[in-house]
């Protein structure tokens, strides 16, 4: 099964699963009177949509490079991943302020009704089946966009907990009051989840790598080949889950050619073979010894540990 495929069977499974999990909280929220029930109903909202854009986005990175894009179209799952983040962000506060508002006003506290307990248990069940398959499914399809969507899942699971722990104690002490506070500490929580998801999109947006382990295989291929000297100007970023490569490497400036041409090829070749998911790599020859002041910015052996 390839990714794309693997993405989409995700995506769907997730729309789905939400979908109805989503009716029920909302509903029960609604019926019950559990702004809480009603806040973690929102959460599984935005799951909807977030499933929806990333069903979208298998689409759109299928599509081959073309003279506006020639490296592809799979920066377009990071992009996506950011704007899931804003929209988690903004269910979240809107969550957080239209609870704290009610508090404010002095609205009438109301205990919610035992519905609203059996509705949260089967999110719970419901939210660990989905977020294991968004976990396997991501992490075999390499998608850093349907694991932070697993991420997302698993943080529901935490706040249906919290759901279910907060009714309990709002039955057990007969403080209605306690709903409401849960439910602005579930706004809170979302927001911070989508603080997290965002600063994970952030390193590949502004072209870089935080990975050294990667850096450090590039160095290690290139030490094992006689003839190939001083990798520097080495520069490594992503795009979405491939790796694009470039770097300098020095070698005998009296050498033929085609000899020089075959160790930087074997170069090439080794860190193929020891980074996954490479999309590209630029190797440039420079003779042995060579100094150039106006190298543009790249790590070397020195200064990559």
């Amino acid at each position: 099964m390839n990714r794309d495929r693997i993405i989409r069977i995700a995506s769907i499974t997730s729309v789905l699963g939400n979908a109805l999990l989503a009716v029920m909280k909302i509903a029960a929220g609604l019926m019950a009177g559990s702004l809480s029930v009603l806040g973690d109903g929102m959460d599984s909202l935005a799951d909807v949509f977030i499933s929806l854009i990333t069903l979208a986005i298998s689409i759109v990175i299928i599509k081959p490079p073309d003279k506006e894009h020639p490296y592809g179209h799979y920066r377009a799952e990071t992009i996506a991943t950011s704007v899931l983040a804003f929209i988690i962000f903004f269910m979240g506060g809107q969550l957080a302020v239209s609870t704290a508002g009610k508090l404010l006003h002095h609205e009438p506290n109301l205990v919610p009704e035992m519905m609203s307990v059996y509705v949260t248990v089967f999110s719970i069940i419901g939210k660990l089946i989905l977020s294991l398959i968004q976990y396997k499914l991501g992490r075999k399809a390499g998608s850093q966009m349907i694991i932070a969507n697993g991420k997302n899942m698993r943080n529901d699971i935490v706040t249906s907990i919290s759901v279910l722990v907060g009714l309990a104690c709002v039955y057990f002490f007969n403080a209605p009051v306690i709903d409401k506070i849960l439910a602005i500490i579930i706004g809170v929580w979302i927001m911070i989840s989508a603080v997290r998801i965002f600063r994970g999109t952030v390193t590949e947006l502004m072209e870089g790598e935080s990975d050294i382990v990667l850096y450090n295989k590039v160095f290690e291929e290139a030490r094992k080949i006689d003839g190939i000297s001083n990798p520097h100007r080495v520069r490594i970023r992503k795009i979405g889950v491939y790796y694009l490569i470039e770097m300098d490497v020095e070698v005998d400036g009296n050498a033929r050619v085609n000899d020089a041409h075959a160790k930087v090829k074997l170069l090439e070749n080794r860190i193929r073979e020891s980074i996954p998911y490479l999309y590209d790599i630029v190797i440039h020859m420079e003779p042995l010894g060579n100094v150039e002041e106006q190298e543009c910015w790249g790590l070397n052996e020195k200064n990559a540990y």
